[in-house]
């Protein structure tokens, strides 16, 4: 894995904004609500809580894409 850019702070608006390619990873974990105006100010944590979902599995698969596309 390359250098760590979202963390459990990170916003979820910021990381959809600024690495669109993450999007995929938060779709596939159950978050479908990527456009809603409430989790555009919600942590990555936070919505990994409502999600049932570990939230350092989700950094390290939405760093490995940002990684991968070279961003």
């Amino acid at each position: 894995m390359g250098t760590t850019v979202v963390n459990r702070k990170t916003l979820i608006g910021e990381i959809v904004n600024q690495y669109p390619e993450t999007a995929e990873v938060l779709l596939g974990i159950g978050m479908h609500c990527l456009g809603c105006p409430a989790s555009q100010a919600e942590s990555l944590e936070d919505a990994c809580a409502v999600h049932g979902v570990d939230p350092e599995s989700v950094i390290k698969a939405i760093n490995d894409k940002i990684a991968d596309s070279g961003k």
